[in-house]
């Protein structure tokens, strides 16, 4: 990590990514909470596609929202480590266009997501009491979170500085950056397709937003080479 990466050092768009996010979490908290359903999670969370609740803005607005604090503070810790860096190299523009892309990518793999989990009911003629309660699965089960921003930012991160270590709890060793993505990377796609009934991470959000990262990045670098570093 540089030296220069302190919190008073932060780079003004992760700065205020930062700041709009905890602005964000606490009006959710004062305004319904994130506990179960509610207006704010109706009108901003991405919903499937054949919720009566999706609109496409929520395509970018689902990336400010979280789940709770510390899922507020994982994605904000993450955001400042990396995208300090990323920011300061590639300056503010370039920065918050590749945030807003790969959150909207991640939005697009979540929906697709959806489509394919959700595919059965969505073809199947039901009651009118059946489909008042799959509504209510589909406003229960909205995504919210920059999670896939995030990822990314790290796989850009990872294409830029690929033997960096990394300390990852509880891995008691450190990681090169190469090999912590590919891990994570690896961990979302099993545990996307193995889609347990406890598990409420959008996994193929993460991996549709570090993807979709990884390829800018690579692009930027062929085609831009003098600034690219």
């Amino acid at each position: 990590m540089n030296s220069r990466n302190s919190f008073s050092d932060t780079p003004p768009i992760v700065l205020n990514l930062i700041i709009i996010n905890a602005l964000v979490y606490f009006a959710q908290t004062a305004f319904g909470g994130m506990s179960d359903a509610n207006k704010v999670n109706d009108l901003f969370a991405l919903h499937h596609i054949y919720s009566p609740l999706f609109k496409p803005y929520q395509l970018i607005t689902h990336m400010f929202m979280h789940g709770g604090f510390f899922h507020l503070l994982l994605n904000m810790f993450g955001l400042w480590m990396f995208g300090s860096m990323m920011e300061r190299m590639w300056g503010p523009q370039r920065f918050l266009a590749f945030f807003l892309i790969c959150g909207i990518a991640a939005g697009f793999a979540q929906l697709g997501s959806y489509v394919h989990d959700y595919w059965a009911l969505d073809h199947t003629i039901l009651s009118a009491e059946e489909q008042s309660m799959y509504t209510e699965i589909l406003r229960r089960n909205a995504t919210v979170g920059a999670s896939g921003a995030i990822m990314g930012v790290l796989a850009a991160y990872g294409y830029t500085f690929p033997n960096t270590q990394l300390f990852i709890f509880p891995i008691p060793f450190p990681i090169k950056t190469k090999w912590a993505i590919i891990g994570i990377l690896a961990f979302d796609i099993f545990s996307g397709i193995a889609n347990a009934a406890a598990d409420n991470v959008a996994h193929f959000a993460h991996v549709g937003g570090a993807i979709v990262g990884f390829l800018i990045v690579l692009y930027w670098n062929k085609t831009d080479k003098k600034n690219f570093y």
